[in-house]
């Protein structure tokens, strides 16, 4: 299993309970991949640090008010949260670190990917990533291509991504982005493949090959499904023009 872990923040604190969790769980991840039975191994290990990080009752710590709104919001309110976070990152406030973690949908397995998405979101997400695999992720480095790859093998599809995820997302209390290349989109169609990920809860977006004439059609199925579209990095002559169509 492969994990990624992003942070955006404008502070200089990099001491976090979260950090040290997730870093925890990446390494223990990384030694249970190289043991035989690695798909056993893996599933052993999430069970057991979701147990040992699992949060003891506590009052609720003290929330930020009107701009400094809230990135972890109460369960089933997820859309506030991913609005909240872009609040975040718009204001560039700095009294709060965000962390984003990714993980590829389908490595080892799919039952394993819904308890590692329980709980990163335990372990304090402020999103979570979910990668759809994909055959040619050239945009991805060589441990997701290796995960991704170990996915499809196993038989992972889009259908059953999907379906996993609407299974656990009502579960969830942060946004979920959907990372995909634009060819799953593409076979599926724009519009169904936007009102399927809505209705398995997905947030967001995130399409890193998403051609700049196919920005417009895909901007407006996503807006319709209330879903924050993400594109690939672009050079500061495209920024005005991509600005033009996602704003």
């Amino acid at each position: 299993m492969a994990f990624a872990i992003k942070a955006a923040s404008t502070s200089n604190s990099t001491s976090s309970p979260a950090v040290h969790q997730l870093l925890s769980l990446t390494t223990r991840m990384a030694s249970a991949a190289k043991m035989p039975a690695g798909r056993r191994n893996a599933a052993a290990v999430i069970r057991a640090v979701a147990a040992a990080v699992a949060p003891p009752p506590a009052p609720a710590p003290a929330r930020p008010t009107g701009d400094q709104r809230c990135l972890r919001p109460c369960p089933g309110s997820r859309r506030r949260a991913m609005c909240a976070l872009l609040s975040y990152i718009d204001c560039s406030l700095g009294f709060h670190t965000a962390f984003i973690p990714y993980i590829t949908a389908g490595d080892p397995d799919l039952a394993t990917t819904a308890e590692a998405l329980r709980l990163l979101d335990a372990c304090g997400a402020d999103v979570i990533e979910l990668g759809m695999p994909f055959s040619d992720p050239y945009a991805d480095g060589p441990v997701i291509q290796a995960s991704a790859a170990r996915a499809l093998a196993s038989g992972t599809t889009t259908d059953g991504v999907l379906a996993m995820l609407k299974e656990v997302a009502p579960e969830l209390s942060c946004p979920v982005v959907l990372f995909s290349y634009f060819n799953p989109i593409v076979r599926r169609g724009l519009a169904d493949f936007a009102a399927a990920a809505k209705d398995a809860g997905v947030d967001g977006l995130i399409v890193p090959d998403l051609p700049y004439a196919a920005t417009c059609a895909l901007r407006s199925e996503a807006m319709k499904n209330e879903q924050e579209l993400v594109v690939h990095s672009s050079s500061i002559d495209f920024i005005p023009i991509y600005s033009t169509l996602l704003l």
